[in-house]
């Protein structure tokens, strides 16, 4: 039987070993699921997006998820490409402007301008006119969505939002969006602990918000939210961030 190297972090390592979890079985089961997932997401014709309805790989894309993938899939086809690669969903959740994937890099203090100017120094020129439409997901690409089902089930969620689409982007190794959101400070550990902070947070804005706009005639809604995830998720990082710059300090790394 074939063997393949699994890599973990040292904590989860001892963990692992501690519970004595049947290691091989489970990340059988883990990739026969994987495969499936991908195999999918590959096969799955980006047509399927403008049904009203979608089936198959794309039937637990949120509205706002489906957007965009139908931003990225124009995006690939005005660029020429022979497939909807990593470079053109960053590139369209960027380009929607109000996803929550966007909400938890702000409030990374990450600029998503900043970000949209890295993708394109990046991202290869467009493609010669007359180049096949892209009717299909590249491999890395279909590999981040695999990532983001897997990072929304792993939350207990039974959709997939721009949230768990961004994690998906940080944590492909290949793609360049994963390689420009690493760039600029989204590591895949710290990214995710955003996403449960602001998910935690916007069950309980949301409530103080419909209140607020009853009294305000719903003004400045945007930033209101943006302010309350912000605070939310800057206080669910800080503890992550202060041991960061310990072992920095320790390290000698802060000169």
């Amino acid at each position: 039987m074939p063997k393949i190297n699994v890599y973990l972090p040292d904590e989860l390592a001892e963990a692992v070993k501690q519970a004595g979890v049947p290691v091989s079985a489970v990340c059988q089961r883990a990739l026969e699921q994987a495969v499936r997932r991908v195999t999918a997401i590959r096969e799955a014709a980006l047509s399927d997006l403008d049904q009203e309805e979608p089936t198959g790989a794309l039937r637990h894309l949120t509205p706002t998820t489906r957007t965009v993938l139908k931003m990225a899939r124009d995006q690939a086809r005005a660029d020429g490409a022979a497939a909807v690669g990593t470079e053109h969903l960053l590139g369209a959740m960027l380009s929607e402007g109000s996803n929550l994937g966007l909400h938890v890099l702000r409030a990374m203090d990450i600029d998503p301008e900043q970000v949209k100017r890295d993708l394109a120094r990046h991202t290869p020129a467009s493609g010669e006119a007359g180049a096949p439409e892209p009717g299909h997901f590249s491999g890395v690409a279909a590999n981040a969505l695999e990532f983001a089902v897997t990072e929304a089930t792993s939350l207990g969620h039974n959709y997939v939002g721009c949230e768990h689409l961004l994690l998906g982007l940080v944590a492909e190794p290949d793609g360049t969006a994963g390689q420009v959101l690493r760039g600029v400070g989204a590591e895949p550990r710290l990214t995710r602990r955003a996403v449960v902070a602001a998910l935690a947070g916007y069950v309980h804005l949301r409530a103080q918000t419909q209140s607020g706009e009853a009294a305000q005639g719903g003004q400045n809604r945007p930033a209101a939210v943006q302010a309350m995830l912000s605070a939310a998720i800057r206080q669910e990082l800080q503890p992550l961030v202060q041991r960061l710059e310990r072992l920095e300090a320790q390290a000698g790394l802060d000169a």
